[in-house]
């Protein structure tokens, strides 16, 4: 049997993602890729898998698989979620072999909106456009047709790296990135605003809305008047972009944004919070803080020698032993006539 990963249930949302489709937005064709690129790049990097190879990420519903045919080392990063490896709770940031018929659970935890399970395997699958990424409205990418991951999925290995041993903890405090304050720089359109506006852009406060997905996180909170109108003719869109339509509600755009847009926009928020944004859940306040575009390359700049450094690991040490691995292990052994 060829070495595979078995997708035993998932929730909405679970795709496929690599580091996306470049140099094809003036074709109309999003990049896509993982909407919290640092937690995904430190996710591929304990895994022993190459900068932007495919990963799998998970949003709150959950996923739980499972590997067929030879032993896969896998490496998890992210949001706060409850992972378990056969009834073993290991850390948010792990990494653990998945040996054939043993079962990885990743769940919602205490906070966090987006895990990524990166593999060290390279993923069997032929790209499209250049890319396994799946935008969720573009039908490209993933296991063809750009549909979610569903349970009954098989996703065919080649090249697996070496087993990584005993479970074991990530040290990445770089992940440890509170979400109430989310750091922007002036948007091409920020004189379409008066000050006061800017001021309330600011202040908020905002929250992320129920209607958001992978193209875009709504905001609720103030209404923000335009002081030279709200249409502009159509420009290119970055990740982070920040629209204001003429309903005065702002939309921030994220890895399945359109290409083009033709609303005002305020500001972008910064490529280091991106994933600080992407990991808030629907309901959850913040606001933004202006900063100039120097503060937005040095943090960028610490981000990418935080990822360079030594990868720490510790060892999990189990506390508890819980229902679900009792119900697991074989705790008889050997049959005595009692005599």
């Amino acid at each position: 049997m060829s070495a595979a990963l078995e997708i035993l249930a998932a929730g909405p949302g679970v795709t496929l993602q690599d580091a996306g489709r470049f140099g094809l937005m003036r074709f109309g064709v999003t990049a896509a890729g993982p909407m919290d690129p640092l937690a995904f790049a430190t996710a591929n990097r304990a895994a022993g898998a190459p900068a932007g190879a495919a990963a799998i990420e998970i949003s709150l519903g959950g996923l739980e698989l499972t590997a067929a045919g030879a032993s896969v080392p896998l490496a998890l990063a992210g949001g706060a979620f409850d992972i378990a490896l056969d009834g073993m709770r290991l850390p948010p940031a792990a990494r653990l072999t998945l040996e054939p018929g043993a079962r990885l659970r990743v769940r919602a935890g205490a906070a966090g909106a987006r895990c990524y399970l990166a593999l060290g395997a390279r993923l069997a699958l032929p790209p499209e456009l250049g890319a396994l990424a799946t935008p969720a409205r573009s039908g490209l990418g993933g296991l063809g047709g750009g549909r979610a991951l569903a349970a009954g999925d098989r996703l065919p290995l080649e090249a697996l790296g070496p087993p990584g041993g005993a479970p074991a903890g990530l040290v990445a405090p770089w992940l440890d990135r509170p979400g109430d304050v989310i750091r922007v720089i002036e948007g091409p359109q920020a004189d379409y605003f008066a000050d006061d506006q800017i001021l309330a852009f600011c202040a908020g406060p905002w929250s992320v809305s129920p209607r958001s997905d992978r193209m875009a996180y709504i905001l609720d909170g103030p209404r923000l008047r335009h002081a030279r109108g709200f249409n502009i003719i159509s420009d290119g869109i970055a990740m982070g972009a920040i629209q204001v339509p003429g309903d005065g509600q702002p939309i921030v755009l994220m890895a399945d944004r359109q290409v083009t847009g033709g609303y005002t926009k305020i500001a972008t928020v910064i490529g280091a919070d991106l994933g600080r944004l992407a990991q808030l859940r629907p309901g959850a306040r913040f606001r933004f803080a202006t900063v100039p575009l120097k503060d937005a390359v040095a943090a960028r700049r610490a981000e990418q020698a935080a990822l360079a450094a030594p990868l720490a690991i510790e060892p999990v040490i189990r506390t508890a032993l819980s229902p679900e691995l009792l119900l697991g292990v074989n705790l008889i052994d050997g049959v005595t006539s009692g005599d």
